[in-house]
């Protein structure tokens, strides 16, 4: 049996932020913020060259969950949810005889369903980066997995072994790193599926997702069609402007959020820390419009329900990127934003961070991932979740 030692003297040190919680106000160009709160979360992360926004949003998410719950944060793994999703979609994969996205994304729900199965491990004892240093690069463990996935469907014989499973995993082994069999956490000795139920405490029945098309009835699930769904992970349908109502209900109830969405349009900006909508079309803004977008507030355009269906239904609004909603904010104009913690480092004006209007959300949202009890309790009666 693996054991490790694990020497965990800031393992549970709570980290507020301190660039967050010691101002209240921002300068963007010509934005002035002012902030209205800051939920407890822990320090900006960097996912490096992979397409594992979901996990970092995922465990950012967790962590602070556990900050809610009165419990000290623990800086958990992303890799170590990484390395189980792998796992998990190669069985899918090879059962669908490759007829499913194999890649490095996931969905929002992906790292609570593989903690209830596989548990958890700190950051320090599973960093997952054996091979391409602590900046992260999962092109070429991507391409080996799926080459070697893609062989297995292929070979001539038409028929598995039982030793594909096993070979699989030594090769994520050797990129991600061997887990553990058990280690020592504050005294005690834990298997990682012990450490997520007695440390974490989240169970994944707990949270829902949301969305919004009127492709199907609302207040009925469905499942979000997007190729990182890959478990075909259902969500609620609420119309549109009921997106920014759940996250203002839940954010104003303690509960941060979990969200994906579109960030492929120019008016979501990394490098001015900014996503906001434009009056109109970006391609009916002139070119001095445009250059000069991000130098101050401007009114935004109106979203509709039909707006939202033709992004989505256009391929114009994908499922490119998860991010961690944990405040709130208004401009000089009053007009409330929401304070979004990114992974991609911290190398932008507020550190890692943006700040996102309510109409973008509404129109670029593929998804939103929070506690049931952070919905309104009048939408979780129309919803029957209990």
């Amino acid at each position: 049996m693996r054991s490790i030692i694990l020497y965990v003297a800031i393992a549970s040190i709570l980290y507020h932020p301190s660039n967050l919680l010691s101002q209240t106000r921002d300068t963007i160009n010509g934005f002035y913020f002012e902030r209205d709160f800051v939920l407890p979360h822990t320090e900006v992360k960097n996912q490096g060259r992979t397409g594992t926004c979901w996990s970092f949003t995922g465990m950012s998410f967790v962590e602070s969950e556990m900050a809610r719950m009165g419990k000290p944060f623990v800086d958990l793994s992303e890799m170590y949810t990484v390395r189980n999703v792998y796992l998990e979609k190669a069985d899918r994969y090879v059962r669908m005889h490759g007829h499913l996205n194999f890649a490095q994304g996931g969905a929002l729900p992906d790292p609570l369903v593989m903690m209830d199965k596989y548990g958890a491990l700190p950051e320090w004892l599973y960093p997952g980066h054996i091979y391409d240093s602590k900046t992260r690069h999962h092109g070429e463990l991507e391409a080996v997995l799926k080459g070697f996935l893609d062989g297995l469907i292929a070979n001539k014989s038409k028929r598995l072994s039982e030793k594909w499973k096993p070979a699989f995993r030594k090769i994520v082994d050797t990129y991600l790193g061997q887990v553990p069999d058990s280690f020592t956490y504050e005294g005690k000795v834990y298997t990682p599926k012990q450490f997520a139920r007695e440390i974490v405490g989240i169970r994944s029945k707990d949270y829902v997702q949301i969305s919004s098309t009127s492709r199907v009835p609302f207040y009925t699930s469905y499942v979000v069609l997007v190729p990182d769904n890959w478990m075909l992970h259902r969500a609620y349908n609420v119309p549109v402007e009921q997106l920014s109502a759940i996250v203002d209900y839940a954010l104003q109830h303690g509960y941060s959020v979990a969200w994906a969405a579109d960030v492929s349009e120019p008016y979501f900006s990394w490098k001015n820390a900014l996503a906001v909508l434009p009056p109109k079309p970006w391609e009916e803004l002139s070119k001095a419009e445009r250059d000069s977008f991000f130098q101050k507030p401007r009114p935004e355009m109106k979203v509709t329900q039909a707006l939202r269906d033709r992004h989505y239904d256009s391929y114009r609004t994908t499922d490119d990127h998860a991010m961690h909603i944990v405040g709130m904010a208004k401009d000089q104009n009053n007009r409330p934003y929401y304070l979004v913690k990114n992974s991609w480092d911290v190398h932008n004006p507020l550190k890692g961070y943006l700040y996102v209007t309510k109409a973008y959300l509404q129109l670029k949202t593929t998804a939103l991932l929070l506690h049931k009890d952070a919905l309104p309790p009048e939408l979780r009666e129309k919803l029957g979740i209990h």
